[in-house]
């Protein structure tokens, strides 16, 4: 994985995470990209600091460690303590609102309008791409690599949205 740190046309920066160069390139191609103050897709790599760490490096943080003065004890802590920093915080996309409630209702039909046979998926999809079982709607779980054989074999498979809640 790598971390960039993006800009937006209007210079908002933010952060994002990507499996490769490559990725991050497909993904400003195709304008899947966007800020997440403005909304704009004219998101580009800002400039950043390589988190090189040397030999050197590691000399000059170990000595501001040994003469950084000790922490005290909670017990001799001063009694007010001390507010931490200002958070910086953003408003969401109104877009990306609607967006998400629309992959809600598209995955709600599905669950409400077909049958859930979880990791039967590739064999219920097999017979009924076959004809072996009455056609009808299916949804459940397959692996990277049984997705790959059904689309080989020419079942069209598609998978269910992952939605915000999901990673909670």
């Amino acid at each position: 994985m790598i971390r960039y740190a993006l800009e937006c046309g209007e210079e908002h920066g933010f952060e994002a995470w990507f499996r490769s160069s490559d990725d991050f390139e497909r993904q400003q191609a195709a304008e899947l990209l966007a800020c997440p103050v403005c909304g704009s897709h004219a998101v580009t790599r800002a400039l950043m600091a390589p988190a090189v760490s040397t030999s050197r490096k590691r000399a000059e943080i170990a000595a501001t460690m040994a003469a950084a003065p000790a922490v005290p004890e909670p017990a001799a802590a001063a009694a007010a303590p001390v507010p931490p920093p200002p958070m910086p915080v953003t408003l969401p996309d109104p877009r990306a609102a609607a967006l998400a409630e629309m992959l809600r209702q598209m995955r709600r039909h599905v669950e409400e309008n077909a049958e859930n046979v979880g990791p039967r998926f590739p064999e219920e999809a097999r017979k009924i791409h076959y004809g072996e079982t009455d056609a009808r709607g299916i949804y459940g779980q397959a692996s990277r690599d049984e997705v790959e054989a059904l689309l080989d074999e020419g079942i069209e498979v598609h998978a269910l949205p992952v939605l915000p809640e999901d990673r909670n």
